[in-house]
């Protein structure tokens, strides 16, 4: 059985993500920074599919702590999945610079530390599939999250230049855009239902991608033409816009 490992694995499209490979008969590493939690599901996960799961103590933030976490995993993974990340909330992180520092680093230093040192092995071997969930708040600056999309525009630019990397290697990068989902994170936001996705639809549209070879997937294909629109709105109009 090849292995997958899930960096960011306590959140709600990583557990999805998680069921979705081990149903297919991958074994599963879960990683994140608070490890009890993730307990029952690697116990589920094994019980019900037959695989073997195992749980890794993981904190993106840490990034001092990176090398020596990916140089004592048991077996190095076919397929390592960036699924962590923080939202924070845009009014506080601008005149707050540890939570502006927070979100930067969550969703672009840290992943970037971590993937570094996956994506050197990989290419030493020549073979893996490095997955990477961006998002679409990463195409266009907006007042409403622009220091998250801002961060998330770093990863997306990162993941370009590390799939054009790979490509010389054998590696496949893969940049995931969900547009909304449906989880802990978001559950306070007033999201419409039409443009927003379930974990379940993130997991098996990251899966078929990885499968197809894809190089960057929409979870739901009408985004793409939703941003492509919104990126097209003359500078001179889009700044007097409250999005």
């Amino acid at each position: 059985m090849s292995t997958v490992l899930i960096l960011g694995a306590g959140s709600d499209i990583a557990v999805a993500i998680a069921r979705k490979y081990a149903q297919e008969k991958y074994n599963i590493q879960l990683a994140a920074r608070k490890t009890e939690p993730l307990v029952p599901l690697q116990q589920d996960l094994q019980i019900r599919y037959g695989i073997t799961a195992s749980v890794f103590a993981f904190d993106a933030l840490d990034t001092a702590s990176h090398e020596a976490f990916y140089a004592a995993l048991p077996e190095k993974p076919a397929i390592t999945i960036c699924v962590f990340g923080y939202l924070g909330v845009q009014e506080k992180a601008q005149s707050n610079w540890a939570e502006a520092s927070r979100i930067i680093a969550t969703n672009y230093t840290g992943a970037v530390s971590i993937l570094n040192i996956v994506a050197n092995d990989y290419a030493a071997r020549k073979a893996g599939t490095i997955v990477g969930i961006s998002s679409v708040a990463g195409e266009r600056g907006r007042q409403s999250n622009y220091i998250y999309g801002s961060a998330k525009a770093g990863f997306t630019a990162y993941l370009q230049g590390l799939r054009n990397r790979g490509f010389h290697s054998g590696v496949q990068v893969l940049s995931v855009q969900p547009g909304f989902v449906y989880t802990r994170m978001t559950e306070n936001l007033p999201l419409p239902p039409l443009l927003t996705a379930q974990p379940e639809q993130v997991a098996n549209a990251i899966f078929k991608a990885v499968k197809a070879g894809k190089n960057v997937i929409y979870v739901k294909w009408f985004w793409r033409y939703i941003m492509l629109l919104i990126k097209n709105v003359p500078e001179g109009i889009f700044k007097k816009l409250k999005m």
